[in-house]
């Protein structure tokens, strides 16, 4: 059955109506549907559009239709051309003459608007508890970690020690952030589209207030026009989306570069590992390879969307079908892509030994060296050239600076003395930086407080 046949004399072509057809993807949201239809109806007998019993009879029959189609009961079946369609088919077939009024007063612009922003703000608070149980991960994981020492990169080139909290605190703060989005683009999107018609209201007398309290919004929106045109919440959580898999990718970069036979700084849980089909001996990171793969699938979602909106005039049109597909798959993969690298990270084991040594013989303490010698009155720029001949001599001996004897510091410069190995061991190069957001354990200890009382809050 389709909703607009009575203009047509001929059925439409079965290829024309496979390239129309939305039924395939947009069946993900029937409960959304059924839903924004019960409040629909409940409104308009309100307004006494509908009669009391003509309501009672359409909400027993969309709730028996809701019914049937979670216990299996019921199958979405193709011939209909999307899941509007195919509710209000079966709506008329189990009620009769009564279900034919359930359009009454809105048309599938504002119908298909409602059903995909309720369907985005549920997906939206999933999204949201998946990124909480990431953050707890990783805090638990930051509180197990405040004294395990690990070089800090740039340019990926080691540069000064920090350690494993501090490391995995800058992925809290990304993450929080990725959240305070969603939550952003929840507010801004939470007004209800519905009784905005095809572009410019109707002649019923709606309440448009009472159907947007019905289904928890703040509001109706405010123009019909761009009620059913608007597609900026779509791009705004499609750019969240791509955000949250750009942090993803990078922290999966970093596991990857650790669990290599070259830094060995973890150990990736064989149950998110692969083999080879070749060589015996490897062990792959492949779930975070995959991950960090997705992330470009994600980006292109949103790329196509920005695309296809780009010169689209007011108000509806068949272009917006395109948001769909690419909003699914998108919330789908990152969903996906939170939860197993939860698990990947909550199962991993950290090589405390390697990072310690790594960040040692990447002479990471070598600006700790260097504000000795200025804490003993040496200019900087002096000291920085007094410690750079001590890396070359290092270098050159194979050796960290924390074994080289104290008679070789002497000869580049006689203020060294015994408690330059005290001053530029891990432990002292990363527990003096104790100003807040600095990896020394006090420090840390109160980041971890502000952090423990935002995840009891949010």
């Amino acid at each position: 059955m389709k909703l607009w046949g009575g203009r047509f004399t001929k059925e439409t072509n079965q290829l024309v109506h496979n390239f129309n057809e939305s039924l395939s993807f947009d069946q993900k949201f029937y409960k959304q549907d059924i839903l924004g239809s019960i409040a629909h109806v409940t409104m308009l007998e309100k307004q006494e559009i509908i009669t009391s019993d003509e309501k009672d009879k359409i909400i027993d029959g969309l709730k028996s239709i809701l019914d049937d189609l979670e216990s299996g009961k019921l199958e979405i079946t193709t011939e209909h051309e999307d899941i509007h369609s195919f509710v209000e088919a079966n709506l008329i077939e189990r009620v009769g003459d009564a279900g034919k009024k359930l359009h009454t007063g809105r048309s599938r612009n504002d119908q298909v608007a409602l059903d995909m922003k309720l369907y985005t703000r549920d997906e939206i608070i999933t999204l949201n508890d998946l990124l909480k149980e990431l953050l707890v991960t990783i805090h638990n994981i930051m509180c197990e970690n405040v004294t395990t020492y690990i070089p800090g990169f740039t340019h990926l080139q080691k540069a000064q020690p920090t350690t494993v909290a501090h490391h995995f605190g800058a992925y809290f703060e990304m993450f929080r952030r990725d959240r305070s989005r969603l939550r952003d683009i929840y507010d801004r999107m939470n007004y209800c589209p519905l009784g905005s018609g095809a572009l410019a209201g109707t002649t019923y007398p709606l309440d448009r207030e009472y159907t947007a309290k019905l289904l928890n919004f703040d509001g109706p929106t405010l123009n019909s026009m761009d009620s059913v045109s608007d597609r900026d919440y779509l791009i705004e959580l499609l750019s969240a989306l791509s955000t949250i898999m750009m942090h993803l990718s990078r922290f999966c970069e970093e596991i990857i570069i650790w669990n290599s036979n070259e830094y060995r700084f973890v150990e990736i849980d064989d149950s998110y590992s692969t083999g080879s089909s070749i060589m015996p001996q490897k062990k792959n990171p492949d779930i975070a390879e995959l991950i960090r793969g997705k992330t470009g699938r994600v980006y292109g979602a949103l790329i196509s969307l920005l695309t296809t909106m780009k010169g689209i005039p007011l108000a509806y049109n068949k272009d917006m079908q395109e948001d769909k597909e690419l909003t699914f798959d998108a919330i789908d993969t990152v969903k996906g892509c939170i939860s197993l690298f939860t698990g990947m990270i909550s199962t991993m084991q950290f090589r405390k030994e390697n990072m310690e040594a790594s960040a040692k013989n990447g002479f990471t303490n070598a600006t700790d060296a260097a504000d000795y010698l200025v804490n003993h009155g040496v200019p900087f720029r002096d000291a920085h050239g007094i410690i750079g001949q001590l890396v070359l001599l290092c270098i050159e001996k194979d050796i960290a600076l924390d074994d080289l004897p104290l008679d070789e510091y002497k000869k580049i410069c006689d203020v060294f003395e015994e408690d330059i190995y005290e001053a530029i061991s891990m432990k002292t190069c990363v527990e003096k930086r104790n100003t807040i957001g600095a990896p020394g354990e006090i420090a840390m200890r109160s980041v971890l407080a502000i952090n423990e009382k935002y995840l009891e809050e949010s």
